[in-house]
């Protein structure tokens, strides 16, 4: 037996063992895909395991996180820290070895992956964002980005739509430097595929724009790494079917049963006794593998002291450059432009979704880090960067992504983006598609990605394109997704408060949602929208009752409580773009903005009334609309619908007079 395949068999047993120890996880990948796993770290992969954050390292993302064991064993004899400790404890309470892998926990995971298809789409918006750097700072001699990004997918993976959005994107796109192993083994959890999926997925894949490669033979190691090494000199992007066996080599092989269920003590045994296992020690390496993956790690280490003397070379032939690099890689922000006079200053009373678009432009201006666009809806969203063009496979360089129809792919190579590094990216769409991006929305929010979602026409107010496009629920989905911020400003500047607090918010996204109708700016909103709620106004000199919104329904009760003053009634409106931020407050602010005493409270959004409770209490009241809405002009909605300021006076004196 080589050495190289004494190492394949040292992560299969390591991932058997680690499943058994846990009795619960998914051994059947592992030992499918041991070996286009091992050939690509140690043969064709550029990685650091002293330097696990260097900025030029190749990407591997397992989409098929499920199969984390495989993982978990390749960074354990690779030396990213992993320990044998971490093996044996995988799966539970406080381990470094996660059932799926999740980024920030465990040093050398990529992206947290685990729902199928994930891992793919956030590969495509890695590559996208090593293109886009090298096209930008890249120069003559001075390669200074110029790395790969390797995706393990599965069969379940070349299932999901999602899958296949990101696939025809990086098609068109052309991202050369996107290279996929499909670990093809013809079974699911229900057992084989062929009666759910029979398509040939290297010709559907040629179709979307790729290079498709095939190996016959998955344990065929030189012809695993011969062919990555082919497909690296293509101008497009890379797909290579390597057909496996699921369980190979233990008595469940090619079946559906060691796909979620550890192999047994007994099968154990037998599959140590199938690849003559010799030692006896539990979660053992031999020493001939730590010497092979010693040299592989050499070889890394001298090409990462090689990149470190050409960047020191490269920041003083370049050093205006070289700054602008730097801050890019570190997330720098224009923390005092955020907190200028000028940020917060706009010309005239006009929708959110274009006072967005302001700011969105005031920043581009600033921040050469700032990348992002629209599913298919730029125009509308106002999501278009004016000072830089569109990015495509003939121009890396802009910064305007055009992401076409597919907001669930968009939202997911949005994360990528982030993770790979260099870049505070944004994506929009209408929020009414939230529902379509919700599951990498809940991804990012899980690994606490900084970036910003731009999601306009955000009520009602869509009028005459009826309730599929009128969000009503959406603004609670997103208020109860734990790390997800979201904003729903009033006017202009609660706007630019929205995007300085996203800006600055590094553990997890930001969601501005904002109108499609034009609202009036009010001279008492600012900076004090950084705190989620602030008081906007108290008309009156005692406090009767609160009335609260967010949004578009901010003026509507300021104008309510004007009319409440004029009756002899105190009245304190409050603006609150934010509960999460709000909540995040201590309670002494809390306190100061809704006086536990003041009872007597209504609460005013043309979304779900789901939350607000929190708010209004027992004696309270909450407005808004708990079922679908209607196709009509956006002010005929409003009235039929109750957002009016009768509606409010009425129910406001009700309570008033209890």
């Amino acid at each position: 037996m080589s050495i190289k395949n004494l190492a394949v068999n040292t992560i299969r047993i390591l991932s058997a063992e680690g499943v058994q120890k846990a009795n619960s996880g998914h051994p059947g990948l592992p030992l499918g895909a041991a070996p286009m796993a091992f050939s690509l770290w140690n043969d064709c992969m550029n990685h650091n395991p002293e330097n696990p954050n260097w900025i030029n390292r190749d990407r591997f993302i397992l989409s098929a996180g499920h199969g984390s064991m495989l993982l978990y064993s390749l960074l354990h004899i690779f030396g990213y820290g992993v320990t044998k400790e971490d093996l044996q404890s995988f799966r539970q309470w406080g381990s470094n070895t996660p059932g799926h892998p999740e980024y920030g926990d465990t040093v050398g995971v990529e992206a947290t992956t685990g729902p199928l298809g994930q891992g793919f789409a956030m590969g495509v918006g890695m590559a996208l964002a090593e293109s886009n750097l090298a096209a930008r700072f890249n120069k003559d001699n001075f390669n200074i980005i110029d790395h790969y990004t390797y995706v393990l997918s599965s069969d379940g993976c070349m299932m999901e739509g999602i899958t296949n959005e990101a696939a025809s994107f990086a098609g068109s796109m052309g991202l050369e430097k996107l290279i996929v192993l499909y670990d093809s083994n013809n079974i699911s959890i229900e057992g084989r595929t062929d009666n759910t999926f029979s398509e040939d997925v290297l010709k559907r894949y040629d179709a979307l724009g790729w290079s498709t490669f095939f190996v016959e033979d998955g344990n065929d190691l030189e012809k695993i790494a011969s062919t990555i090494e082919e497909a690296k000199k293509t101008d497009k992007p890379s797909i290579i079917e390597i057909k496996t066996k699921i369980g190979y080599g233990s008595v469940l092989e090619d079946s559906e049963k060691s796909h979620g269920a550890p192999l047994g003590e007994e099968n154990v045994v037998k599959l140590k006794e199938k690849f003559q296992w010799e030692y006896e020690e539990e979660f053992y390496v031999p020493e001939e593998v730590r010497s092979l993956v010693e040299e592989s790690k050499n070889r890394s280490k001298k090409l990462n002291e090689e990149w470190d003397a050409l960047y020191s070379e490269y920041q003083k032939a370049f050093p205006e450059l070289g700054e602008e690099l730097e801050n890019s890689l570190n997330g720098e922000i224009p923390e005092e432009y955020l907190d200028s006079d000028e940020f917060y200053e706009f010309e005239k009373d006009d929708a959110t979704r274009s006072h967005s678009g302001v700011v969105l432009n005031k920043l581009a201006e600033k921040m050469t880090n700032l990348i992002g666009g629209s599913a298919d809806l730029a125009p509308s969203n106002k999501s278009n960067m004016k000072n830089t063009s569109n990015y495509s496979k003939d121009n890396r360089e802009g910064r305007n992504i055009q992401f076409g129809v597919r907001e669930l792919a968009m939202t997911a190579i949005t994360n990528g983006i982030a993770l790979h590094g260099g870049f505070v990216p944004y994506c929009s769409t209408f929020f009414v598609f939230a529902d379509y991006m919700k599951p990498p929305m809940r991804l990012a929010s899980i690994m606490k990605l900084r970036l910003l979602y731009v999601l306009t026409h955000d009520s009602i107010g869509v009028g005459e394109d009826g309730p599929t496009h009128e969000p009503i629920e959406q603004l609670a989905m997103l208020r109860s997704t734990p790390n997800m911020t979201l904003f729903r400003p009033c006017d202009a500047k609660e706007t630019a408060a929205a995007y300085s607090y996203g800006l600055r918010h590094k553990t997890g996204p930001t969601a501005i949602a904002l109108t499609r109708q034009k609202l009036e700016n009010l001279k008492e909103t600012g900076k004090d929208a950084l705190k989620g709620a602030y008081v906007l106004r108290d008309f009156g000199e005692k406090m009767d009752i609160i009335l609260m919104a967010s949004g578009s329904e901010v003026s509507l009760i300021y104008k309510a409580a004007e009319k409440l003053e004029q009756q002899g009634y105190g009245v304190r409106v409050v603006s609150m773009p934010s509960m999460d931020v709000f909540e995040e407050q201590d309670e002494e602010y809390k306190e100061r903005v809704l006086p536990k005493e003041v009872r007597k409270r209504i609460s005013v959004e043309a979304g779900a009334t789901f939350g607000w409770e929190r708010y209004v209490g027992l004696d309270g009241k909450a407005i808004g609309i708990d079922h679908f809405g209607a196709s009509a002009p956006a002010a005929t909605l409003f009235e039929e619908f109750g957002f009016t300021v009768e509606r409010v006076l009425e129910d406001a004196l009700s309570l008033l007079s209890e």
